[in-house]
């Protein structure tokens, strides 16, 4: 199967970093290019969320988030107890892998839309949900409530980034609205969301390149984790979809959920809750491992995945 297109765009970027090419994004675009994703992701969630009522996702909400809670745990456990990485470095770690990647989500629905598979569009509800549990678990980890922890700026920083604050806005905004509400919108969230996330990625592809030196800090044993463990998250998101009854392409894209790190919301937050940790070690595994291996291998896998699980080959 030939790579999505979008995800070319990201090999690329990833090959002109690579080879040292002058290629630059402007900032101004960049900060332009994530506020209109995050927007329309937002958006296109609260248009499906619309059809839906809100009683019926609760159970549903609960099951992930619970569900989700495991990540983090099970990634503190293998980077402390088997790597034997300091603690603030393993829960620092493990709450970037509990956390989400936005622009993965996003590649995940993109491929799924190229192949016609439907999925449940209320599922960005839980791309919001899920962002800042695994933080919070993270620093009880790192911490084990020795009451030094700065749980305001901490939760502050997370709520008020411009991820959440964009996500939940859009969302709202796609609910109120409804789908003729948005209708005259389409043009520009809709239509023009593909080749937005294309650009997106280019960028993408130079910044994952200026971070390959950080795998020279990580070590074996980190990059290793930062392969497998998208694997174990995956799993486990396909064995919920599949308790929840989630069409194929709604598991596999809670298994993308469960199986990206977080580059963004996580860094932010660890800095202030757990300023000991080496940020290098995170972001290099997050951004540097985890999130190409999604893009290029792991998406697919995921849809294989859940394929065979439901039997439908």
């Amino acid at each position: 199967m030939p790579f999505e297109p979008v995800i070319l765009f990201f090999l690329l970027g990833l090959l002109a970093g690579v080879v040292r090419s002058d290629l630059k994004i402007p900032g101004v675009l960049y900060e332009s290019l994530s506020i209109f994703l995050l927007l329309a992701i937002g958006l296109k969630g609260g248009i499906e969320l619309s059809r839906y009522p809100l009683a019926s996702l609760a159970g549903q909400g609960l099951v992930v988030l619970a569900a989700a809670a495991l990540i983090p745990l099970i990634a503190f456990a293998a980077l402390h107890r088997l790597g034997r990485l300091p603690r603030p470095d393993a829960a620092s770690i493990a709450a970037h892998y509990g956390s989400v990647s936005v622009v993965t989500f996003a590649v995940a629905a993109s491929f799924l839309s190229r192949l016609d598979v439907d999925y449940e569009g209320y599922l960005v509800v839980f791309l919001v949900l899920l962002e800042f549990p695994a933080l919070v678990l993270g620093v009880i980890l790192a911490r084990r409530a020795d009451g030094q922890t700065r749980w305001g700026p901490m939760l502050h920083e997370v709520l008020s980034g411009k991820s959440i604050v964009l996500l939940v806005g859009g969302l709202l905004i796609g609910w109120l609205a409804g789908p003729e509400g948005i209708k005259p919108l389409d043009r520009l969230f809709i239509d023009l969301f593909k080749g937005v996330l294309a650009f997106f990625l280019l960028e993408m592809g130079l910044v994952v390149a200026s971070r390959l030196g950080d795998l020279r800090k990580a070590g074996a044993f980190l990059i290793g984790f930062g392969i497998a463990m998208p694997l174990v998250g995956a799993t486990l998101g396909l064995l919920v979809g599949n308790l929840l009854n989630l069409s194929i392409g709604g598991s596999v894209l809670l298994a993308v959920l469960f199986a990206s790190a977080s580059y963004i919301a996580a860094p932010a937050a660890m800095r202030i809750a757990i300023p000991e940790a080496n940020p290098a070690l995170s972001i290099g595994a997050a951004l540097g491992i985890t999130f190409p291996f999604n893009l290029l291998i792991g998406i697919p896998i995921y849809h294989h995945m859940a394929v065979r699980l439901a039997g439908d080959f």
